[in-house]
């Protein structure tokens, strides 16, 4: 199995405004999915800056679940995490990397989701898709939180 997707998508902003929208923004533009739930009632998701910050979703009542940790902090440009879904077996993590390149007033933001073929086959965050088409609802997934991202540079 290919482990990895990459979806892209050139917002009208600078890759310092990208940056900010998808990182300090986060709560208000993601959109939880049935599919690829970080956990099992949707929170608000946040990231703690820096490098080994942490993404963390908070659920009403405050309890906060850790979907992954930062591996690459460098704003504008590089922002690389681990990603844990509810689903996931115990200690296994995915990665996503995230790019912001300026493409002349605009910011390509591309999202490359890493490490699928890591969840065993029984898994139930495979939802018995076979392979191609897990990957491409995940592809579907990341392009519809872009699109979360383009819409809160308005």
């Amino acid at each position: 199995m290919t482990s990895k997707v990459y979806v892209a998508l050139r917002v009208a902003a600078t890759p310092e405004r990208a940056w900010a929208a998808f990182v300090g923004e986060i709560g208000a533009w993601w959109r939880p999915n049935m599919l690829f739930q970080t956990t099992p009632r949707p929170g608000r998701l946040s990231f703690e800056p820096g490098a080994n910050g942490r993404l963390i979703e908070t659920r009403d009542g405050g309890k906060v679940f850790q979907i992954g940790r930062i591996r690459t902090w460098e704003p504008p440009h590089v922002l690389v995490f681990t990603w844990r879904q509810a689903s996931f077996p115990l200690n296994l993590y995915a990665e996503v990397e995230v790019r912001f390149e300026a493409v002349g007033p605009e910011t390509r933001v591309s999202v490359e989701h890493r490490g699928f073929d890591q969840v065993p086959a029984a898994s139930a965050a495979r939802h018995r898709f076979p392979d191609q088409v897990l990957l491409m609802r995940l592809a579907e997934y990341w392009r519809d939180q872009l699109a979360g991202v383009a819409g809160n540079l308005g």
